[in-house]
């Protein structure tokens, strides 16, 4: 599995976690948020797009994306529960791997591309119990950005 930076270019998953490690241990004192969100856009293919966001608060961020495409077509319902399994499936190797490198680095917000306003208001309750039973926190619109800002800019 592998993710662009737009600073670094093309990184394993385990380049990823070094990376977001070797930025926490610059500056310690900072609290930071380590956030993965997909979002996806569908036309002739659907184009699924995975960002790993390391948050350094008030301090800006650095992030990490994939692109995945599929040539079926799904309706909304099942594109945003496949979006909130593909971020289920990285932040939970993201947690493995820093464990790996010595971190107990833990707190991993999963950002989803669902709010209150729109079509997707219908299966928030369903979408959120599904990342929180998996042990993660998750945030929806308007505090989804990972998802809703970050993964989108390169859904196209």
């Amino acid at each position: 599995m592998h993710f662009i930076s737009p600073s670094k270019g093309v990184l394993s998953l385990e380049e990823v976690c070094i990376d977001i490690l070797k930025h926490m241990e610059k500056e310690p004192n900072y609290k930071y948020k380590l956030i993965v969100g997909t979002d996806s856009y569908q036309r002739d293919e659907v184009c699924f797009v995975t960002a790993i966001i390391m948050h350094r608060v008030g301090k800006g961020a650095v992030y990490y994306y994939r692109k995945k495409r599929e040539q079926v077509a799904y309706g909304l319902k099942q594109r945003i529960f496949l979006e909130a399994s593909i971020s289920l499936e990285v932040a939970s190797l993201v947690q493995d791997l820093l464990f790996t490198l010595g971190s107990h680095f833990f707190d991993i917000e999963i950002h989803v591309d669902v709010g209150n306003a729109g079509d997707t208001k219908a299966i928030i309750k369903e979408v959120v119990g599904m990342i929180v039973g998996s042990g993660f926190s998750a945030k929806i619109k308007p505090n989804s950005y990972g998802a809703s800002k970050v993964a989108d800019k390169y859904t196209r």
